[in-house]
């Protein structure tokens, strides 16, 4: 049997709600199972919305769950200088342009080639797929506005990404399901989001490119996450073949919902953890709970 790394990654932006304890007893589940570890991250790079308060409650949801995990904790805001140097070697590769399109920039420039807005293509994550306003400009406009010292993001150019990957792997790129059904060999979509951005000029990194440096340095050989992060399994094995990064598995798992249908998330301002145990309820009615909303998987 092989034994299963996997991994817990919250963002310290909101407190966590019982979805996200569902994802941790899964993945903790899943490594306990086979003998593997389990561990935690904090994917802190959002300074801005990311609070103390909020890491502190998920160390003290997960004890309070009596979810174990491993005693290396990686805490992405310490690590720019890390990701740093994967962004060089994309710009190495020639995989990556700079990009100063605001988002009223590039709503303005798709109202003007598109009939309507609503006619243009969209992402998994619910934005315009970006038009490549500065992708082809010219050396010597891309060299005066990176000396005007405006602020840029790096983007992907994923056409390049899928090249440099087919050559690698031949026509066909594939990652590896095995909590969906059919299980098994998936053909990646990277192109679902087109050129994204992968860095910002004051935040050396994006999720996407963390994400895959620390599982690979976490030595994470089954990711486990929900359904929502499903079209984004396309970028992140893109990103691991063009950087030599290690081929995990993965284990997508649906997600709890409000009686409405919704999914459980911080914006909706779902049950937290910590209310729940503001309010005195065991830590053994929360496993319950979460199987009275969804059963858990059978491989677990």
């Amino acid at each position: 049997m092989i034994k299963y790394n996997t991994r817990f990654a919250p963002s310290p932006n909101g407190y966590l709600h019982l979805g996200h304890a569902y994802s941790a007893l899964i993945s903790e589940g899943l490594a306990r199972k086979t003998g593997g570890k389990f561990f935690l991250r904090i994917e802190d790079i959002d300074l801005g919305r990311c609070k103390k308060k909020f890491k502190d409650s998920i160390f003290e949801d997960l004890n309070w769950l009596k979810i174990k995990y491993e005693k290396s904790i990686i805490k992405q805001s310490e690590h720019f200088a890390k990701y740093e140097k994967y962004i060089k070697k994309l710009r190495d590769l020639n995989l990556i342009y700079p990009c100063w399109a605001t988002r009223s920039e590039i709503k303005k420039f798709i109202s003007k080639k598109s009939a309507s807005k609503s006619s243009w293509p969209i992402d998994p994550d619910g934005q315009y797929i970006y038009p490549k306003i500065y992708k082809n400009i010219s050396k010597a406009e891309r060299s005066n506005l990176m000396l005007s010292g405006s602020n840029f993001s790096w983007r992907l150019d994923v056409e390049k990404a899928i090249v440099l990957a087919q050559e690698k792997f031949g026509n066909k790129i594939f990652f590896d399901e095995l909590g969906l059904e059919p299980k098994g060999k998936r053909i990646l979509e990277p192109n679902l989001y087109g050129d994204l951005i992968i860095a910002r000029k004051e935040i050396p990194t994006s999720y996407h490119l963390s994400v895959v440096i620390d599982d690979a340095e976490q030595g994470i050989n089954l990711v486990t996450r929900g359904l929502d992060i499903y079209p984004a399994t396309s970028i992140h094995r893109l990103l691991q073949i063009v950087l030599n990064l290690p081929e995990p598995q993965w284990y997508h798992h649906n997600l709890l919902r409000e009686q409405s249908g919704e999914k459980l998330s911080k914006t909706n301002k779902s049950t937290s953890i910590k209310s729940l145990r503001d309010k005195k309820i065991r830590n053994d009615e929360i496993l319950s709970l979460i199987q009275s909303i969804e059963a858990f998987p059978d491989d677990i």
